[in-house]
């Protein structure tokens, strides 16, 4: 496969992932936002309002049937191309084992049911 110029390596492998997603950040602004992709170190949001690069949140995912609460911290963020979205990579902070067995049960899930959902390659096309 050609090398594009948003490709990048990936240790963990990320899964298209959707579900609602609420962040807080440090001085209690509240986000409303949508996850798309999962892995197990972190996550790929789509939101209305741009969180700045290296900017610490709670985040609070919710798949219509489980929720899990995580600290995170923002690693990169994108522009939405004039449309008003951005995306943000999440990577998630130090987990406690049931925040931990939470994310994996998601994993689990997607891998087993490969589809329009199934796992991303190791080398994603999103920027970062």
């Amino acid at each position: 496969m050609a090398e594009g110029p948003y490709t990048a390596k990936r240790a963990n492998p990320r899964f298209s992932f959707f579900a609602d997603a609420e962040i807080t950040l440090r001085d209690g602004t509240w986000v409303r936002a949508q996850l798309s992709e999962l892995s197990s170190r972190g996550c790929y949001i789509d939101m209305l309002e741009p969180i700045p690069t290296r900017t610490k949140l709670r985040l609070r995912i919710c798949d219509g049937m489980s929720t899990c609460e995580l600290d995170g911290k923002v690693i990169y963020m994108h522009s939405g191309g004039g449309f008003g979205i951005f995306g943000v990579g999440v990577l998630f902070e130090e987990m406690d084992p049931e925040q931990r067995s939470a994310v994996e049960a998601w994993l689990r899930e997607l891998a087993r049911h490969p589809g329009k959902d199934a796992g991303m390659d190791s080398e994603a096309q999103k920027p970062g």
